[in-house]
């Protein structure tokens, strides 16, 4: 198989996670993760970005090539627009969550959480990551932001692990999110 350089994406995964272990500023460079794909499917009408460029999506091929897939289908269930589309709405009420949090930080109503949690339940410290450099509403983000981060990139490697490498790519929030925007671009284009 040909090496093209958007196979080597999945450094921007490890890139990006190694550098909010260390300062979870750098945590809001996973917008760019939420606004690239949204950009390519409302401006080019297709999913080239979730096929191609998604870091995630490189770093699951590329372990799955390493052997760490069972390469098992998956169950139907997970495969059906009922689960998709589920999933979808609480993985954005769940963003809309660290939006809420970080308002109610920056309106005074809250205090800055240095935790990161993992699948919505189980916080970690964190604080080493944030020196108080910015405003705490920036950093409330910024850990929100990164937990979710975090937990759909367990989510994915756990499904990964379990069937086939890019399972995860079957029900991801922002491909279902894209596929969405594409069918409704092409109907109103036809």
């Amino acid at each position: 198989m040909k090496r093209h350089w958007y196979h080597y994406l999945w450094l921007w995964s490890l890139l990006y996670f190694g550098l909010g272990f260390f300062n979870i500023l750098f945590a809001w460079l996973g917008l760019i993760s939420f606004m690239l794909p949204l950009i390519m499917a409302i401006g080019f009408g297709n999913k080239l970005f979730c096929n191609r460029y998604c870091d995630r999506g490189q770093t699951l091929r590329a372990l799955g090539q390493l052997g760490f897939s069972r390469r098992r289908e998956m169950p139907a269930w997970m495969r059906s627009k009922v689960f998709r589309y589920g999933f979808m709405v609480f993985f954005f009420a769940m963003f809309g969550n660290v939006l809420y949090t970080t308002w109610l930080v920056y309106s005074g109503a809250g205090s800055l959480q240095e935790v990161v949690t993992l699948l919505w339940t189980w916080q970690f410290p964190w604080q080493w990551t944030y020196s108080g450099a910015t405003s705490p509403w920036v950093a409330q983000f910024a850990f929100g932001l990164y937990s979710l981060m975090l937990t759909s990139e367990v989510i994915a490697l756990v499904t990964m692990l379990a069937y086939r490498p890019r399972s995860w790519c079957v029900y991801c929030p922002m491909g279902t999110l894209t596929q969405t925007i594409c069918k409704a671009k092409a109907r109103r284009d036809s």
